[in-house]
């Protein structure tokens, strides 16, 4: 499951011989790769037990890690990864009303459950767009245009554009107007916008009405029940069937029908992102 950024990532390999024989290293190296490409090597020191060895991080930035685990005497090594989460990771619904609408009544499985709530939010943004407000920057290549569509719809606030081109020039912020649910930009005196740009926006939705948080709820249960199928105590919240009865394109069989239903109102145009 992700870690949260700026906890603590407790790392822990084996050693092991030719044989396969847990065995005391003469050296143990772990280094960690952040995402983007630089490296940090924390203190490897092996544990009570012979052969197996730890090491803590620190997580800095969000994204993929990898780590990989180096021993000589005898030659081993061990590759891994682990992922950092952003500080605000974008859900639609709060742990707490995710663990009560699975009737959950306690916290052990928390980490497994947010990993599943972020996966429901995903889902939903395939549908309707953005959904959770966030940060967002998009480069468009052009030379000149009287308008420009952002990507990410619906749009709540512009917050920087710069050229991307050596001496080129940008229109301030204050001088376009938006469309914020088509995303559609112009120039408030009627001009010409001069590209190739760079906008930094906010994308999202300051409400999320009821049709969307109920869509959200029955994506997240049915996520959960199928991968717990099997376990003890797998179906939580009821006996109500949210079964798929037919594929969705980009989707396959990862959400209800009546899911869909519900987020009917709130489904993008085709074509809009």
């Amino acid at each position: 499951m992700p870690f949260d950024l700026g906890a603590t990532v407790r790392l822990t390999a084996e050693c092991r011989d030719p044989g396969g024989t847990l065995t005391t290293a003469a050296t143990a190296a772990v280094t960690v790769t952040l995402p983007d490409g630089t490296a940090v090597t924390p203190a490897a020191v092996e544990t009570s037990t012979p052969g197996v060895y730890q090491a803590d991080h620190v997580t800095t930035v969000p994204g993929r890690h990898t780590v990989r685990w180096v021993w000589t005497s005898p030659a081993a090594a061990y590759t891994d990864v682990f992922d950092v989460q952003d500080a605000a990771p974008p859900a639609i619904l709060s742990l707490a009303d995710a663990r009560k609408h699975l009737n959950l009544k306690s916290t052990q499985d928390d980490d497994e459950l947010r990993f599943w709530n972020n996966a429901t939010t995903r889902a939903v943004e395939y549908y309707t767009g953005p959904i959770v407000p966030r940060p967002i920057t998009e480069d468009h290549r052009f030379s000149t245009a009287r308008e420009l569509v952002l990507l990410h719809t619906p749009v709540l606030e512009v917050t920087t554009v710069a050229p991307l081109r050596a001496g080129g020039t940008a229109p301030a912020v204050d001088g376009l107007v938006l469309d914020s649910g088509a995303g559609l930009i112009i120039r408030a005196d009627g001009g010409l916008l001069h590209g190739p740009l760079r906008f930094m926006y906010r994308a999202g939705r300051t409400v999320i009405r009821e049709n969307i948080t109920a869509g959200a709820r029955i994506i997240l249960e049915h996520l959960w029940r199928t991968q717990r199928a099997g376990r003890r105590g797998a179906v939580a919240g009821g006996g109500e069937d949210y079964s798929v009865t037919e594929p969705i394109p980009g989707l396959g069989y990862a959400v209800p029908n009546r899911a869909l239903q519900l987020l009917e109102p709130d489904r993008l145009p085709p074509g809009v992102a």
